[in-house]
């Protein structure tokens, strides 16, 4: 066993700076009203004795966690199979190490985590959540703003609005939300370039796997898709489009799917990579070789997943690590400067202005399979 070392107290980097009780604790929990001499001192006093100070306590003066809350409405096998989440969680992290906060991931399996979820958050744990891969019927954006909490969405919210699903069941508490803050990418006109693309490849047969379609980027992109072939003749074969779930083994099944459907096809617009990844596989094994029979389009431009596949595959790159960016920092924009332990103002690049959208661009990647 070890013996526990006595950590340095308020008190003790007050005797060290000569200044009183009261004037450690307003530097140090980022209060104003101290003269800049008097800061300096403390400064040095931290950093000489090393005084880290207490979080709860610091918290009952700060009114603040410095903690963010990251819920993924998938299951965690979904989450840790995904290289999308792992590049958008290295983003949000990467701006909430940059303020000094700690990121608190939080996933749900099932409805009974979004109890669990919401409970946590209106605990008062956290200063804020940012919430990414909702589904169209998902409890959870009632739950969180029941919770009181200020949250930034991944992904253009479907409550409500047109763009959902056809046919769809709209949330009981589609009228409740209104000015949400989200970040997207530009969906529908990233499917757009896609297909008009292979269009311009002199492809005719043009076929497209979506996504899940109770997700809105999902939507979008068959929307983008249908946008382009309605201006292209013979395009608006409905067997042409089959609906999967953004993996890899939704792919295969729908790629399969449309060989039996239109053996006559001679391209494909993937929802996103991972769909691409199970369709070239299947392409493969049927003996179509890429690009000469059929030509293959992905979505996300998930490197080194895209630059790998045979051949390497030509997709929409959207900037995922830089949405979770963005995310984590439009949900810190409204907060006060914080100090950390020494008494220094933290600086960070400039916030955005205040918005309830942000949509990011998107690119078309030329690589070999189209």
């Amino acid at each position: 066993m070890t013996e526990a070392v006595s950590r340095p107290t308020l008190e003790a980097v007050a005797a060290r700076a000569g200044v009183s009780r009261a004037t450690v604790s307003r530097v140090v929990n980022g209060g104003d009203g101290v003269r800049e001499p008097l800061v300096e001192r403390v400064r040095q006093a931290v950093e000489e004795l090393g005084y880290v100070p207490n979080q709860a306590a610091r918290s009952l003066v700060t009114k603040r966690h410095d903690a963010v809350a990251v819920v993924i409405a998938e299951p965690e096998s979904r989450v840790f199979a995904d290289p999308f989440f792992a590049l958008q969680l290295r983003g949000i992290s990467k701006e909430l190490t940059a303020q000094d906060n700690q990121l608190v991931l939080l996933l749900t399996e099932g409805r009974d985590d979004h109890a669990r979820v919401a409970r946590y958050l209106a605990g008062g744990h956290v200063d804020g959540a940012l919430v990414f891969s909702l589904h169209l019927d998902d409890p959870l954006p009632g739950l969180i703003q029941d919770a009181g909490v200020p949250t930034v969405f991944g992904g253009r919210p479907g409550w409500g609005d047109d763009g959902g699903t056809p046919g769809s069941a709209r949330t009981a508490a589609a009228g409740r939300h209104r000015g949400v803050v989200y970040v997207d990418c530009d969906n529908r006109g990233g499917a757009r370039a896609a297909v008009r693309h292979l269009v311009g490849l002199g492809r005719r047969r043009v076929a497209h796997i979506t996504g899940a379609l109770d997700q809105t980027s999902a939507v979008d992109r068959l929307d983008g898709y249908r946008d382009v072939m309605a201006e292209t003749p013979g395009g608006g074969d409905p067997r042409l489009v089959v609906e999967s779930d953004f993996t890899p083994a939704g792919g295969e099944r729908a790629m399969r799917e449309l060989l039996e459907r239109c053996p006559d096809v001679d391209a494909v617009f993937a929802a996103n990579d991972l769909t691409a990844l199970g369709a070239l596989r299947v392409l493969r094994e049927s003996g179509r070789r890429v690009p000469a029979d059929v030509a293959v389009i992905g979505f996300d431009d998930m490197v080194p997943l895209a630059e790998q596949t045979d051949p390497p595959l030509t997709t929409v790159r959207q900037e995922i690590e830089e949405m979770g960016r963005l995310m984590a920092r439009l949900l810190l924009s409204g907060r006060p400067a914080a100090r950390d332990r020494t008494g220094t103002r933290q600086t960070s690049a400039p916030s955005p202005a205040p918005a309830t959208d942000v949509i990011l661009p998107t690119t078309l990647i030329r690589r070999a399979s189209a």
